[in-house]
């Protein structure tokens, strides 16, 4: 470096325009990332919820919040969603590209078979129904995103890139 230059980071730092280009990168280039939660119990049903607010059978999940882990924020939708608790690691089945709703939302799935049921779910403005199906007696009205995960983790697909 020569004497009287600063590297480009250093002299966008002082000159100003670093927080300036941070606020221009987050509304041009951000992304959202929303995490859903596979729960399987020992007789292999599959947990889901039916929303007030959106047609089809979706695993329970949501937004990650700002400051929020993805892993805190499975544990915090699971509670609201299910009335389910998380006593073990669950394994990430994968991220998938939800072009559904935006060109930049992201899906953190997650497949949990160590629980607790914390009290049967009871509807609420949020959630019309949830409940456990057997895999092979799934309700009608599955959605895209929720048909194709449990392909995958019957094994029977693999796994792709788009929810």
């Amino acid at each position: 470096m020569t004497a009287g230059k600063l590297p480009l980071r250093e002299g966008l730092k002082i000159r100003g325009i670093a927080p300036l280009l941070h606020t221009y990168w987050l509304l041009s280039r951000g992304l959202t990332l929303g995490v859903r939660t596979v729960v399987l119990d020992a007789r292999e049903r599959v947990f889901l919820i039916r929303h007030t607010y959106a047609n089809g059978w979706h695993f329970p999940g949501g937004g990650v919040e700002p400051g929020e882990t993805v892993l805190d924020a499975a544990r915090r939708e699971l509670a609201e969603e299910a009335r389910v608790e998380i006593t073990g690691e669950p394994a990430l089945h994968g991220i998938f590209f939800n072009n559904a709703s935006s060109r930049r939302d992201h899906v953190v799935v997650f497949v949990v078979r160590n629980f607790r049921v914390i009290e049967p779910k009871a509807p609420d403005r949020e959630i019309a129904e949830a409940r456990f199906f057997a895999l092979d007696a799934l309700p009608a009205g599955l959605t895209r995103g929720t048909s194709n995960r449990l392909e995958e983790i019957a094994g029977r697909a693999p796994v792709g890139a788009r929810w």
